[in-house]
């Protein structure tokens, strides 16, 4: 079987182009990791997953992939453009601790989300901490050609790059709107570098530098973390789509600004592809942060949510579109993943049988919705019809499955429908109970006892517990998921 081309869409050029990478015997690829002052909410979740997606497809075609992920611990404003507190450094003063330990708090709690979430970690987890001297070897080697100071920190002058804002397909409109005023700055768009800290005031993360003491900015730490660990150019940049706005222009400017390669090379940016994931889109207004409470994947598993059903309902839409979270969509996408559970624990207990056929179509059906732009809402059906061919002897099926799986990440090998059934907090019977008061029951209905099997029945539901009389997938007993 030929396998197809593999085609991406890049962000750069808004078009699908041809992926061959750069070096035959690696891909390299970058992601713009969390800023660890909060929890991660799901739509941040949502860019990981997009990338570990296109990691796995990467592997699947073959390739050998070093992957990086940063951990952003100083630097970022609460506005994305140089305005605002140091988001560190508002946690730190919210909670009353020191800001290193901020840091390794979310951090912690974020990678065991990835780890919840069967998110492939990343060849190195980079720390911006780590990396401050080679930030002001970075900025040092830039600042005449590139920066003026003010008061406040040495700045990017991005007139003195071709193109800029090329990425964002604006010059001075919708990015800009969103890009507070600085007195003394030549351009609106015109970035930090380095933040001085101000005259009387101490940061808990600042440094010694050509400019003051002070801290690096946000849109540095990339640069250099990207430039130390996979050299550039490499194949590709991924982020959320607001990153496309502001950050990776910025990222851009100083990658070329730091080749010097200005007027040899004007296409430079860094990377040979930028992409972005789109937003996760929740209409009940808990998806950002500054509304103080809001969706995290532990809220999803307070609820009774399975971490994997939320990993199936983003690859049941295309990255590049604008998700909507509801409840109902990721309770039926937990419904989906039973099924799946549901068809793989039967085809184990078949006697095995020859094939009457091959999986090569299923193979290449999969992998021609994988080429196109890691079109996994096309993938997930090929998954469900291959499973379905009892041509196939179940032994086939499983392995195709497994391999599909590989890049799918649901954990079809290992996962049970007990692993699924995922205890609310307001559940006050555990599993033990469950099933013995569904013993009680189907004693009750052999004797013909209907009201005692209605009451054990209403019993259950007050606890948060559907009987599932009938139901085709074999499940006696669900969880009931509170839906807002």
């Amino acid at each position: 079987m030929q396998p197809a081309p593999l085609t991406l869409y890049n962000s750069l050029t808004r078009s699908p182009e041809r992926f061959d990478p750069i070096r035959a015997d690696e891909v390299r690829v970058y992601t713009c990791g969390p800023t660890v002052y909060n929890y991660q909410h799901i739509g941040n979740m949502r860019a990981f997953l997009f990338a570990d997606t296109l990691g796995r497809v990467l592997r699947w075609k073959g390739y050998r992939l070093r992957h990086i992920i940063n951990i952003t611990d100083v630097g970022h404003l609460t506005s994305d453009a140089d305005a605002g507190d140091d988001k560190m450094e508002r946690a730190a003063a919210r909670e009353q601790r020191s800001i290193w330990d901020i840091a390794a708090y979310y951090t912690d709690v974020f990678k065991r989300d990835v780890t919840r979430l069967n998110i492939t970690p990343p060849a190195e987890w980079t720390v911006a901490t780590d990396y401050v001297p080679q930030m002001i070897a970075f900025a040092e080697s830039i600042a005449e050609r590139h920066c003026y100071r003010l008061d406040s920190g040495l700045y990017f002058d991005v007139s003195t790059v071709p193109d800029y804002g090329h990425l964002a397909r604006h010059a001075s409109d919708a990015g800009e709107s969103r890009i507070d005023p600085i007195d003394g700055k030549r351009n609106p768009q015109d970035f930090a570098i380095w933040r001085t800290s101000p005259p009387g005031e101490r940061r808990q993360m600042e440094w010694d530098s050509p400019w003051g003491r002070g801290a690096p900015g946000w849109h540095l730490e990339c640069s250099v973390m990207s430039h130390a660990q996979l050299g550039h150019p490499f194949d590709i940049h991924t982020g959320g789509i607001d990153h496309r706005e502001i950050h990776h222009p910025n990222e851009i400017a100083q990658n070329q600004a730091h080749c010097g390669c200005i007027d040899g090379e004007p296409g430079f940016t860094g990377a040979r592809f930028w992409m972005h994931n789109n937003f996760l889109v929740d209409r009940g207004g808990k998806m950002s942060k500054s509304a103080g409470e809001f969706l995290t994947l532990q809220v999803l598993v307070d609820r009774g949510i399975h971490p994997l059903s939320y990993r199936l309902m983003c690859l049941s839409a295309h990255y590049r579109s604008e998700l909507e979270f509801t409840w109902e969509s990721v309770v039926a996408a937990q419904t989906r993943l039973k099924r799946l559970v549901q068809t793989i624990e039967r085809l184990r207990g078949q006697p095995e049988k020859p094939s009457r056929s091959t999986v090569d179509k299923h193979v290449a059906a999969f992998d021609a919705a994988l080429s196109d732009d890691l079109n996994t809402p096309r993938a997930l059906p090929v998954l469900d019809t291959m499973l379905a061919d009892k041509r196939l002897s179940p032994a086939d099926r499983l392995a195709a499955a497994e391999r599909f799986d590989a890049v799918l990440g649901l954990g079809l090998a290992t996962l049970t429908r007990a692993d699924l059934r995922v205890r609310p907090v307001s559940a006050t019977l555990n599993d033990a109970g469950i099933e013995a008061r569904l013993d009680q029951r189907r004693e009750a209905r052999a004797a013909k006892d209907f009201a005692r099997s209605d009451a054990i029945r209403d019993e259950l539901a007050a606890a948060g517990v559907e009987a599932m009389d009938g139901d085709p997938l074999g499940w006696d007993w669900k969880l009931d998921i509170p839906i807002e």
